[in-house]
């Protein structure tokens, strides 16, 4: 009853994209391999796992132009405003993004929001003998900066989402609630927004607890079938891969960082494509990998590092590079154009326009190279196309 509901509503080929998905991995779900479990980030200090389920319902409409034509998507990497008490940005943060808020522009403005906005909950994950392990927070107020660059949209499917444990994580939604933000990447949880009548539903994956399991692709596939049958459009957000600066390469197979399964990220995405997705933004690596078009639709397998304020990320080298991802996407899932804007964390941190284009000509080498047929094509500007035919 639930499905059949969204259904009369949707599209006839999307519709049944979503159904038949969905109903080929309840069967795969139920009968294969359930994949490896899920683990906490290394140096966490025990507590508890669990994650809370919450669904954001559709954007308000009232601005809505009707839903005959494409609709504009933009998405960032990693993102963190700085970290409490001592490492934070100065003005308290104010500008943080202003050197970017006119590329982030689009209908719906995602992000990859790689730390709680809490209080100090007293439970961080790293312990006092902790080595190799950052536990990240910035105050709950920044939600505001997040709000005044344009975000719509951030992803708490990562390895830092529950830095201070389930209150730190509950107080990041309600911090991003009251700006009018929505959130994703709770297990099961379905984030739709509505823009120009056209609806797009975000889930996010990684491969901890507290999120749809990325390891798990047989579940992945009915998180994806479901999202399919409540919107015309299924962005997926995935923490995924080895982090590192020698992790700018795309290849089969699974990908391990401190012990932990990162997930196969071509595996994955090829099945959530086939399960209904339309957009694949992958983060994680915390540099910029190639992009891919598989059955038309776009896999970006990591947009980079975004933000870092107060130096809580690396921006030596590459590890400084970054980017904004804009595509437009008619309402059946086609293509209809895209485009790559590179940034860079300067010296503070902070997101700045890159003229030198570092990160648009790394992209655009990786994509030929690790895709030879189905990579990204870039132009100077950083104009995406798919690859031509044949």
């Amino acid at each position: 009853m639930y499905i059949s509901a969204f259904l009369a509503s949707r599209r006839p080929r999307r519709a049944a994209l979503g159904l038949g998905a969905l109903l080929a991995a309840l069967l795969l779900a139920a009968c294969g391999d359930a994949g490896e479990p899920a683990t906490w980030q290394p140096g966490a200090g025990g507590g508890d796992t669990g994650a809370p389920v919450a669904t954001a319902g559709p954007k308000p409409t009232a601005a809505a132009s009707g839903g005959g034509g494409a609709i504009s998507l933009s998405a960032t990497g990693d993102i963190i405003m700085g970290n409490a008490p001592s490492r934070l940005p100065a003005n308290g943060g104010k500008g943080f993004f202003a050197s970017v808020t006119a590329a982030l522009k689009a209908d719906v403005v995602m992000g990859n929001l790689e730390e709680p906005l809490t209080v100090d909950t007293g439970t961080g994950k790293c312990g006092a003998n902790s080595t190799r392990c950052f536990q990240f927070r910035a105050p709950p107020e920044y939600a505001a900066h997040l709000r005044d660059a344009g975000f719509d949209v951030l992803n708490q499917a990562n390895n830092h989402g529950y830095d201070y444990g389930p209150k730190g994580y509950e107080n990041t939604q309600k911090a991003l609630k009251q700006y009018d933000l929505k959130h994703t990447g709770a297990p099961d949880e379905y984030t739709v927004v509505e823009v120009k009548g056209v609806k797009v539903a975000v889930v996010g994956f990684s491969s901890y607890v507290w999120s749809n399991s990325l390891v798990d692709i047989a579940k992945a596939k009915t998180v994806v079938a479901k999202a399919a049958t409540m919107a015309d459009l299924v962005v997926v957000q995935v923490h995924m891969g080895g982090e590192g600066a020698d992790k700018t390469r795309v290849k089969p197979g699974t990908e391990l960082f401190l012990g932990e399964n990162r997930g196969d990220p071509v595996k994955f995405s090829h099945a959530m494509i086939d399960a209904g997705a339309d957009l694949i933004v992958g983060h994680g690596p915390h540099v910029l990998r190639g992009m891919e078009f598989y059955k038309g639709r776009l896999i970006a397998y990591s947009l980079g590092n975004f933000a870092g304020g107060g130096n809580s990320l690396s921006n030596t080298g590459q590890l400084g590079w970054g980017g904004v991802l804009k595509v437009s996407v008619r309402p059946d899932g086609t293509w209809a154009g895209g485009s790559f804007t590179s940034t860079y964390m300067n010296s503070a941190g902070k997101p700045t326009m890159d003229p030198a284009d570092r990160g648009l000509g790394l992209i655009g080498d990786l994509s030929r190279s690790d895709f030879p047929k189905g990579g990204a094509r870039f132009d100077g500007q950083g104009k995406i196309s798919p690859p031509a035919a044949g």
